[in-house]
């Protein structure tokens, strides 16, 4: 499929899934009703839900999905190992930590762009790391290795936190944190980390060729004429910057960066360049129908959505996992 049918294919279907995500909740709502919403007609309850309430969780949730898929697409390039996304490789969990340590220690209260600040800079620390051990390892297991070990530092941080909390709101704040959610999320706070993704997107623009050639090989892409350490950096600043500015909206969710590019890689020929849109849109319509999922699924209290996308996503990064195997075997 081409990229041109490919993208305007997927660019509807998350129009119908904010759509759909917009009507659907604890109290349906007709089209009717919508629309009279959008244009200003409507009742004042059906205006607040609309705008207040479901579609910045609908918006929120495909941005975070779409930035997810986008870093997993980039990182799976840059390290050509298709089981790399920013939560397999701890990337999301030290942005949660990140975040965690501006909220723990109050200092989210100062200014609201402390907690994407932090975020940003758990991920690109992260991120930086795991390209300096690809530049001095060829094996893959063990950048998952160091992925995981990353992930496991920051969650045994972030729970020592949870046991320090000084109080239940506290608890609440870092609970969230840790699951992943865009409940009560609002257009302030996408609009807050928007620029910080705006510019980790342009440097993920600027590594595509890279990405192209380095599917080649370093040796191939280096005789092509690509800037290796300049490609690096590029990714690693702009995978860094997006997925520190996803968590600070969300918290931790993981596997939709595997998910994506793994469903979208067959239908654009296997480029690591072309896979980067069509992963980002995929990425957000994953994430807006998980969380249509979690509005409908029926129990005492919202599951997060972190949860309910580890439990999609693991068995797919399984599945992944054991089809790259017999492949390499």
């Amino acid at each position: 499929m081409k990229d041109r049918a490919l993208i305007p294919l997927l660019s509807s279907i998350a129009f119908a899934a904010i759509i759909a995500a917009c009507l659907i909740g604890s109290t349906a709502m007709s089209p009717g009703r919508l629309l009279a919403a959008l244009a200003g007609a409507g009742s004042t309850g059906d205006a607040i839900v609309l705008w207040e309430i479901r579609l910045p969780r609908a918006i929120a949730a495909f941005v975070v999905g779409a930035a997810l898929g986008l870093c997993g697409a980039a990182l799976q390039g840059l390290l050509r190992n298709p089981l790399a996304e920013p939560g397999v490789l701890g990337v999301s969990a030290c942005a949660s930590l990140g975040a965690t340590l501006a909220l723990f220690y109050g200092a989210a209260a100062l200014s609201p762009i402390t907690v994407p600040v932090a975020a940003i800079s758990g991920a690109l620390a992260a991120t930086a790391l795991l390209a300096f051990a690809a530049i001095h390892t060829s094996s893959v297991v063990t950048l998952i290795l160091i992925g995981f070990g990353l992930s496991s530092f920051a969650g045994a941080l972030m729970a020592l936190l949870l046991n320090l909390a000084p109080n239940p709101f506290t608890l609440s704040d870092l609970i969230s944190w840790t699951l992943g959610s865009v409940a009560n999320r609002s257009f302030d706070d996408i609009l807050l980390a928007a620029p910080f993704m705006a510019v980790g997107l342009v440097f993920i623009v600027l590594s595509r060729r890279a990405l192209s050639a380095l599917s080649l090989g370093e040796e191939t892409a280096h005789g092509l004429g690509v800037d290796l350490p300049r490609a690096r950096g590029f990714v690693i600043l702009g995978t860094g910057l997006i997925t520190g500015a996803a968590v600070s909206i969300a918290g931790a969710i993981g596997f939709i960066g595997i998910m994506a590019p793994h469903l979208v890689r067959p239908l654009v020929g296997y480029d690591p360049a072309r896979t980067l849109t069509p992963s980002a849109i995929l990425g957000g319509v994953i994430l807006v129908l998980a969380d249509i999922g979690v509005r409908l699924i029926p129990a005492p209290s919202e599951l997060r959505l972190g949860v309910v996308a580890a439990l999609i996503g693991a068995p797919a990064f399984v599945w992944i996992a054991i089809g790259r195997g017999r492949a390499n075997g």
